[in-house]
């Protein structure tokens, strides 16, 4: 089966072609356009060019197109893109309004151009489907949540890789398969011995979640990639007061005020040197203290949250580390994993130093009872899997 991954972002388009079978994926092709102002013009081009390359014979012969939707209004999970999920995506395009209304018109695009083609949706929030309505809930009245405002979450393609690929490095494949028939048969019963996982998914866009037994007990992340960890522009968790008190004081309105969080906020707004973790680090080295502040303040809310679900699962057994700054920063993840023995997490520095540039490893001594590990994050190839077992095996049950 071949699928074809559509990545929309809010100024530029890339793609991939994986040859999908049982035993894996094989990457066709790839390319992508920048700067894009109109999806259908990028699209058409990209049919052409995967016809003229041998790809494919006629753009009707892809079997599925998958997207990375973000958000969707009352709607989750791995399902087809059809009018139903366009209605989801205007329904929160001021929640996400990068993306939404980016996805929603690619996918009009591929419904006009490739109409017996297969389209399905794989919603950033559907890993987090199944986590307890006490921590999926806000404290806010009930007019309030009627709206849909709720602690969605966010990396969901990213973080169930970690939960499928965790399971395999510590030969749990009872927890493995459960996680690759999640999207096509739920939860369903578990009654093996428990893993316990937090996934660190670290970049420009960074989260924290707690996994146990495959399944999503929470996130740092809340109704939109706005709270949580200190991101790269975005503030990450921040006191509602704080907004109507620096609105009076400063003299400005919501949306200033919303453009200063979304955008000159994060790890830019603590440093004042960058947004790219790889220079506020070196500034931080150099005697930069406010430099020094964005990383300290990066791993305390790293640490925070991986505590949290630490008491929460009551233990833990996998901690790992994903996506550029996870996979990348030596430096970061030992400090995370620092003072942390006397729970049975030690990093050997040896291992630590040698995983980086898109390799996985485990970085955990010997002697620790908690394994750490690093793991590459490959979003497109989540999406062509999840997309692939959506229709193939899907298919099959129904």
């Amino acid at each position: 089966m071949n699928v074809l991954v559509a990545n929309l972002g809010s100024t530029s388009f890339k793609y991939r072609l994986f040859d999908m079978t049982e035993a894996g994926a094989s990457l066709l092709a790839s390319g992508g356009f920048e700067r894009v102002s109109e999806y259908s013009p990028c699209i058409e081009k990209m049919l052409e060019d995967l016809v003229a390359e041998g790809h494919i014979g006629l753009a009707d012969e892809l079997d599925a197109v998958g997207f990375k939707t973000v958000l969707g209004k009352d709607l989750s999970g791995c399902v087809d893109a059809d009018d139903q999920v366009l209605t989801a995506l205007e329904g929160f395009k001021e929640v996400a309004p990068a993306h939404n209304p980016a996805y929603a018109e690619g996918i009009r695009c591929f419904q006009q151009r490739c109409p017996g083609v297969r389209r399905v949706a794989l919603f950033e929030t559907a890993f987090y489907q199944w986590v307890d309505a006490a921590a999926a809930n806000y404290a806010i009245p009930a007019d309030w949540r009627a709206l849909g405002i709720r602690r969605n979450g966010f990396h969901g393609a990213s973080h169930k890789f970690i939960a499928e690929r965790t399971a395999e490095l510590v030969e749990r494949n009872d927890v493995a398969e459960r996680v690759r028939q999640l999207y096509v048969q739920g939860p369903g019963e578990f009654s093996g011995v428990p893993l316990r996982v937090i996934s660190c998914h670290l970049g420009g866009s960074s989260s924290v979640t707690g996994i146990l037994n495959g399944i999503a007990i929470g996130t740092s992340m809340g109704f939109s990639p706005q709270s949580g960890l200190p991101q790269n522009n975005r503030v990450g968790d921040l006191d509602s007061m704080a907004i109507p008190y620096a609105c009076k004081m400063l003299g400005i309105t919501v949306e200033e005020a919303e453009t200063q969080l979304t955008q000159y906020s994060g790890l830019l707004g603590l440093s004042g040197v960058s947004n790219d973790a790889r220079d506020i680090r070196e500034a931080a080295a150099a005697g930069n203290a406010d430099a020094q502040l964005a990383n300290d303040a990066m791993v305390d809310s790293i640490r925070h949250w991986a505590g949290s679900f630490f008491f929460k699962m009551g233990g833990l057994d996998v901690i790992s580390f994903t996506a550029g700054i996870g996979e990348n920063d030596v430096t970061l993840r030992a400090e995370v994993c620092a003072g942390l023995q006397d729970l049975g997490i030690l990093i050997d520095p040896d291992a630590n130093a040698a995983i980086r540039g898109g390799k996985e490893g485990v970085i955990s001594a010997a002697d620790s009872t908690v394994k750490v590990v690093v793991i590459p994050a490959n979003e497109e190839l989540v999406i062509a899997r999840e997309v692939f077992r959506h229709v193939a095996v899907g298919d099959a049950l129904s």
